[in-house]
């Protein structure tokens, strides 16, 4: 049976694979959605280990949801307690994680202006999340419009948007998964296909500043993702090198990811990058679609948050795990 399953996650859930329409939206507070929490063990058949390369295991939940606007996402951000979290359907969900199975305040509400007219997935597929501390400030990518929209610090409100021209050939279904705004101002993003690019590389563009401004710079660089596998996001470390998580499918286990890191200064005009394994989620730990990533600092230790899209399937999860960067 698990063989069964995971030939049809295969075949189902493989890049390319996006589905219709799968929320009546948009999504307004107050709703009667629900959120509980249910704890997770890194290894189900050692509840006690808690290192994975250079990660250690501090927490992390299974995310049960019931009502309009759930599953699928794609997206995160954590300021403090306070987690954000928006979907490829254009949900966004924002709750208190108190530590363990405890939850306060959650709000459900959505992407109410962006691309397209409509609220299928086409007009919504919102894959990538980055906030500027200081002003509250939220900036979306959304594949399918290859574009960048920036919004107020609540999300109802967009503020500009760009489809930028160097993007406009990217694939419809393999645009900017990944979106980090680094601390001097700087925004990565980067493709999560080819498209006509070089073969294994993926196209990545540097903005010198807001990518929704006309006069912001920008650079081109490419990135090799480890073998067998599609970048879905990327942050910024305290030490100003990014992380990458990357996401691959097959069988026996179905999905797989593999994080890395990349130098500060390897990301230059033309550059070919690559990064530096750090952890791999795979069986026998704790593995699903992870596709959001986010760095905090917690008691002078770097803090890795990972949240995996269910594809609002009944055979995947939503799984929220925290964990401590020992590198």
């Amino acid at each position: 049976m698990r063989k069964m399953l995971s030939v049809l996650m295969c075949l189902v859930f493989v890049q390319d694979y996006s589905g219709d329409a799968k929320l009546p939206l948009p999504l307004q507070p107050p709703l009667s959605n629900t959120m509980r929490a249910e704890s997770v063990a890194l290894f189900a058949d050692d509840p006690g280990r808690r290192h994975l390369g250079k990660l250690t295991y501090l927490e992390g939940v299974v995310l049960h949801e019931q009502g309009r606007g759930i599953g699928g996402w794609s997206a995160l951000s954590v300021v403090g307690r306070r987690v954000t979290m928006v979907s490829d359907g254009g949900s966004v969900v924002s709750f208190d994680w108190l530590g363990g199975e405890r939850l306060a305040r959650v709000r459900y509400s959505s992407l109410i202006e962006g691309p397209g007219h409509g609220w299928s997935k086409l007009d919504r597929d919102s894959e990538s999340l980055a906030r500027d501390p200081k002003t509250g400030r939220y900036w979306v990518g959304f594949e399918r419009a290859n574009a960048i929209w920036r919004y107020q610090p609540d999300l109802a409100h967009a503020t500009g948007h760009v489809r930028p021209e160097a993007m406009r050939r990217w694939e419809e279904n393999g645009g900017p998964e990944s979106l980090a705004r680094l601390s001097d101002g700087r925004f990565v993003t980067i493709a999560e296909t080819r498209g006509d690019g070089k073969a294994g590389l993926r196209h990545g563009i540097v903005f010198m500043g807001d990518p929704v401004e006309p006069a912001t710079r920008q650079f081109a660089f490419s990135y090799r993702p480890p073998a067998g596998t599609h970048p879905v996001d990327a942050a910024e470390l305290p030490d100003g090198r990014l992380v990458v998580l990357n996401r691959g499918v097959g069988l026996p286990n179905g999905f797989w990811n593999v994080l890395v890191v990349i130098d500060r200064g390897a990301i230059r005009p033309g550059a070919e990058v690559s990064g530096r394994e750090i952890a791999r989620l795979e069986a026998p730990a704790l593995h699903d679609n992870f596709e959001g990533v986010a760095v905090t600092r917690e008691g002078g230790r770097t803090i890795l948050w990972l949240v995996s899209d269910d594809n609002q399937f009944i055979l995947q999860r939503t799984l929220l795990l925290k964990f401590a960067l020992e590198d």
